[in-house]
């Protein structure tokens, strides 16, 4: 005899046992396993796309985030993507957080004043961004009204990173801020914290130092970024 939900509490409350058949299981136990049967799904596709970026040469790099629309806002409000720009056999690599609005409408990372002053600052270097680095963003979209990268929009935008840095080969990594440095070192410290020491990022030495726009807001730590890129520069093979 099969019971009703209602008649299954009613003889639980009066504890007497009921008694589940063994073939079919009951649908609370199905709605249960159906959440967790669909991340699996998600998690196993997640890692198929990962493994066949993994494969990609430049081109066919820069043609996928070109066409990409894993997150769903980003692809909707962005005017373009912003795969990054420079030598693609560069020492050198610089990582920003995300495109901002000029950044969107030019398709280039780092222009404006901000990106000016990392100009200034690469010459400084005896560097040019069209020949000896190569800069780009943990997003390759901007998000709306410039807000902070949403966790799994890093998540989902870090197989092209991670390809950039296979191709390019780079012998030191800068990353130019808190968000950026946070999200390639999986670590919640503060910006001060992660300064001063050399990391690894996928086993290239990386550099946590201030963004630009924030060395606008404050001149009097350019000293301290200036220690900073010296710092990267020791990374280099001789």
């Amino acid at each position: 005899m099969s019971l009703s939900v209602r008649q299954r509490r009613i003889l639980a409350d009066m504890g007497i046992p009921v008694w589940r058949s063994r073939i079919a299981p009951a649908v609370s136990d199905v709605a249960a396993a159906a959440p967790l049967a669909e991340h699996e799904a998600a998690a196993s596709a997640t890692d198929d796309t990962r493994a066949s970026i993994a494969l990609l040469d430049w081109d066919a790099l820069q043609a996928q985030v070109r066409t990409c629309t894993a997150c769903t806002e980003l692809a909707r409000e962005r005017t373009q993507t912003v795969f990054g720009v420079g030598d693609r056999g560069a020492r050198w690599l610089f990582v920003g957080e995300a495109p901002g609005a000029e950044e969107d409408r030019r398709g280039e990372p780092f222009v404006g004043r901000a990106g000016q002053l990392l100009d200034n600052m690469l010459a400084a270097l005896g560097l040019d961004r069209t020949r000896d680095v190569f800069i780009a963003n943990v997003l390759k979209c901007r998000p709306p009204g410039n807000r902070d990268p949403k966790p799994e929009e890093a998540r989902a935008c870090r197989s092209f990173l991670d390809r950039q840095i296979d191709l390019i080969q780079p012998e030191v990594i800068v990353a130019l801020g808190r968000i950026a440095a946070q999200g390639l070192l999986e670590s919640g410290e503060p910006l001060g914290r992660l300064r001063g020491s050399e990391h690894r990022y996928q086993g290239v030495p990386l550099i946590a130092t201030y963004h630009p726009a924030y060395l606008l807001r404050k001149p009097g730590d350019k000293a301290r970024a200036w220690q900073d890129l010296q710092r990267a520069r020791a990374c280099l093979r001789t």
